[in-house]
């Protein structure tokens, strides 16, 4: 890869920062959510993480160790705003400038998330969140906060991660917060929401910041036809207009996918959406520096008669593998296992292909430079007997996603960086401690009380060797 291309790796506040009341810091929706008994595995919360918030420097001088080009990770926005707006807790812009100064100080070039998921409860409170268009106005200030407070010193932004998934968690399958089921006008509303407050804090970051790179990151899954069947064809088209151009599709250019939105709309739930508003998208479109994409795996597209597999399965939180259930749209497609691919203890199809798959579908379909921002395998690691985690199945899972982004810039692709998830094994949102993704192992559990303890893993010491030649050594 060029010399200039990132080498990196992800985080998020509240996986790993732990610390959850502390120094002024408020409660976060995922605070209040993963309080209540049986909603995570071995009902862990964030009280802990990985305590990266005390730890950050023993974390920042292992990336420096390894050569790490970029850190991304996100802010807590109830930690630098407790009640979501108004009063601005200094504390918590102190920390992050221990870690973005930290970051800079090392020769690691920060890039900042403005929101993963830790929606300020005080905003939930008030007015419903993100059903709010009130939630559009307090993160567009709160965006304002962090560009103005990091102005020359972060030049690598991401507006909103994964809408697609907490958006369906939260309001179709009641597994994240608010933990509302079925609510279908809902989710497209919100949805609405998000995408008018990602396109206002975008435009907003490029007119204070104009020489810094914004996006958005999506959880990206491409769709493969189950076979040659035209019904499977079909289900493969329904399930791209509905599960990832609805996003991509605003966020690249600037409006709702025609077909999708007929369909949305012939069923009674599209949002009313003004002529403003497509102006704005279009506006953001064109402004956008990157598509960020987080990429774990592909899906199988089948064809779903009007009776078959329901949005609303099980999925496996739990590492048990072969035990989550295949959902799907009635009438438009359901997602089977691919059988030519092997999966993870959870249930995820192991796809390198599917990334240079996805980075030459959206260099095609949307001519904008792509940033990796996560990519990485969970897996039930343990420490071996002579102290060390090796982890041959990680690197090997690496080798080859990063091959694949290789093969997408050789064939045209613009990518800009590649960031591992994790840098650090961290709190698995549903899955607790048990779903490893670090290149660093940490002692810690489901109990909540283990050391904290970092150790490189095998992969950590095989990332540095990637990176130090510039991803020509795998």
């Amino acid at each position: 890869m060029d010399k200039n291309f990132l080498w990196g790796c992800s985080s998020t506040a509240y996986q790993s920062e732990g610390a959850s009341a502390e120094d002024g810091k408020g409660a976060s929706v995922w605070d209040t959510f993963a309080s209540v008994p049986g909603r995570t595995f071995g009902n862990t919360d964030g009280r802990v993480g990985v305590d990266f918030y005390h730890r950050w420097e023993e974390d920042l001088d292992l990336m420096a160790k390894m050569g790490l080009k970029l850190f991304h990770f996100s802010v807590s926005w109830p930690r630098v705003l407790p009640e979501g707006r108004g009063r601005v807790n200094e504390a918590g812009l102190a920390f992050y400038d221990k870690v973005v100064d930290g970051c800079r100080a090392r020769g690691i070039e920060p890039m900042i998330t403005l929101y993963h998921w830790d929606l300020p409860q005080a905003l939930e409170d008030a007015y419903g969140g993100w059903e709010s268009p009130q939630c559009i106005d307090d993160f567009v200030a709160y965006a304002r906060l962090m560009y103005e407070h990091f102005k020359g010193r972060v030049n690598y932004w991401i507006t909103i991660n994964e809408a697609n998934i907490f958006t369906r968690f939260g309001w179709l399958t009641a597994m994240h917060p608010p933990a509302k089921f079925d609510q279908k006008k809902l989710f497209f509303q919100v949805n609405h929401n998000l995408f008018l407050a990602h396109a206002k804090a975008l435009l907003l970051g490029k007119k204070l910041l104009p020489d810094a790179k914004i996006g958005a990151s999506f959880a990206y899954g491409p769709g493969y036809a189950f076979d040659c069947d035209p019904r499977n064809a079909e289900a493969r088209q329904n399930f791209d207009e509905l599960e990832n151009y609805w996003w991509l599709d605003v966020y690249c250019m600037g409006d709702y996918p025609l077909v999708g939105e007929h369909y949305v709309r012939g069923k009674g739930e599209m949002p009313d959406v003004s002529d403003a508003d497509r102006a704005l998208f279009r506006q953001a479109a064109d402004a956008m520096d990157f598509i960020g994409v987080n990429y774990y795996h592909s899906n199988v597209c089948e064809f779903n008669p009007p009776d078959g597999a329901m949005p609303f399965g099980y999925p496996n939180i739990t590492g048990a593998k072969g035990t989550e259930t295949v959902t799907g749209m009635p009438g438009l497609y359901k997602n089977p296992p691919n059988p030519y691919l092997h999966r993870t203890n959870w249930d995820w199809t192991i796809d390198a292909t599917g990334l240079k798959y996805a980075c030459r579908e959206l260099t095609s379909r949307y001519r904008k430079p792509i940033f990796i921002t996560e990519n990485g395998l969970g897996h039930l690691d343990h420490r071996e007997e002579d102290g060390k985690i090796h982890d041959g199945y990680r690197v090997k899972f690496l080798r080859q996603h990063i091959a694949a982004v290789e093969d997408a810039a050789r064939m045209g692709c613009d990518i800009l960086g590649y960031c591992v998830w994790a840098f650090t094994d961290l709190l698995s949102w549903l899955n607790g401690y048990r779903k490893r993704y670090g290149l660093v192992y940490v002692d810690q559990n489901e109990s909540m009380n283990g050391t904290n303890r970092r150790t490189p893993k095998d992969s950590y010491y095989w990332y540095a060797s990637v990176i130090a030649s510039d991803g020509r050594v795998l």
